[in-house]
Parts: structure tokens; C-alpha cells; sequence
């Protein structure tokens, strides 16, 4: 969040009015470049776009902070449950937002993958980018959760193919470096990669 305060040019401190008082002024400025020749207008039509998503951001955040009456932020009290696995708390909490902005998309995402809603989870996740496509943490969460859908596709094919494969014996070839568990390490890999994703970076921003 608070790259969107810095994009505005104000303190995380400043009142509801000087931020909605910097947001008109800087619209009415990107409004006004943005038919300028070049890519002068093209950086200001970008910028006009990341306004009125760093405005929207942070006033649905503050609405939130307000309605929360133990002083914690709505979205760090719904990551903490997520991290506790208490998903329906979570999701409660989630459903009383009026305001839904990228964050919360992001943290509904986690909510769909806590459940193996992999592809509920997906849409969340794209949802969120397109709100805030700068938002390095939900590509992160988009690519990994496509990584692990692609490994699973591969190992359905593979299975298809041979499904005999996984009565085979095991060659002990641990001599060689051979390749006897590089498939569980593989599927370890990619899930444990989703999963520490989801886990950590249910923060806030």
C-alpha cells in the first residue's frame, strides 16, 4: 500500500481531504498530458491509470481500518486467520467488504486454494492483476499456481500413457544419480513452492 501513497505524492498520514484533494489535482494534470504528442501522452494516460488505482486502493483500505474496531487491518486479520487454516473466519470476514478492491481478490484467491479451488483461485488472481497490474506478489501467486497446474497436467498425461508406470519396480540405480525419485522430488518441489507463496505473502503490501 504503500507505493500507491508515494505514487500520490503524500504521507500514509495525510487526511481523507488531501488525499482526495492530491488525487483531483494530479487527474486533472495526467488528464490534460495524456493528449500530448509521444510518448509524453502515453506516460500519462499509464499514470492516469495507476491513479485512480492507487486512490481506489487506499480509500477502500481506509474505509476498511475504520470499520475495524480492534485497531487491526481488515486485510492483516484475514491473513492471520488464513495462516491459522481458520477459512471460514476468513471468508466471513471477506464477505462483509463492501469495497473489493485488488487485495481483496488476492486474499479471496488464497481462500479458493486453502479449499483446492485451483481454478477459482486463478480468476481471483487475474482479477487482482488487472486491478493492480504493477503488483509483483499476485504475478508471483499467478505463476506459481499455473506451475503447478502444468505439472499436473503433464503427470495426468503420463499416466495416461503407461498407466502401469507407478507398479514398475524401482531400478536402484542410486549409484548413477539416477533419476528413481526425481519425480516426487519434482511434485514436492512445485508444491511446496505454491504453498510457501500462499503461506507467506498473505500480508498485506
Amino acid at each position: 500500500m504503500r507505493e500507491y501513497y508515494e505514487f500520490l505524492g503524500v504521507n500514509e498520514n495525510a487526511t481523507d481531504e488531501e488525499i482526495t484533494a492530491r488525487y483531483t489535482e494530479l487527474k486533472a494534470k495526467y488528464g490534460e498530458d495524456r493528449w500530448l504528442d509521444g510518448e509524453a501522452g502515453n506516460e500519462a494516460a499509464r499514470n492516469l491509470t495507476k491513479l485512480e488505482t492507487a486512490y481506489r486502493e487506499i480509500i477502500a483500505e481506509r474505509k476498511e481500518q475504520k470499520t475495524n474496531t480492534d485497531g487491526q487491518n481488515s486485510f492483516e486479520e484475514i491473513a492471520a486467520l488464513l495462516k491459522e487454516d481458520k477459512i471460514s473466519e476468513a471468508q466471513a470476514k471477506l464477505d462483509d467488504f463492501n469495497e473489493r478492491g485488488a487485495e481483496w481478490h488476492y486474499l479471496q484467491a488464497v481462500v479458493f486454494y486453502k479449499k483446492n479451488w485451483t481454478n477459482d483461485s486463478k480468476k481471483q488472481l487475474e482479477i487482482a492483476m488487472q486491478m493492480d497490474p504493477d503488483n509483483v506478489k499476485y504475478r508471483n501467486a499467478y505463476g506459481k499456481i499455473n506451475a503447478k497446474n502444468d505439472y499436473e497436467k503433464q503427470t495426468a498425461r503420463e499416466q495416461t500413457q503407461n498407466p502401469y508406470a507407478n507398479h514398475q519396480e524401482p531400478i536402484d540405480d542410486g549409484q548413477m544419480g539416477g533419476n528413481a525419485c526425481s519425480n516426487c522430488i519434482s511434485c514436492c518441489y512445485t508444491y511446496l513452492c505454491v504453498d510457501c507463496l500462499f503461506s507467506l505473502c498473505c500480508g498485506c503490501r
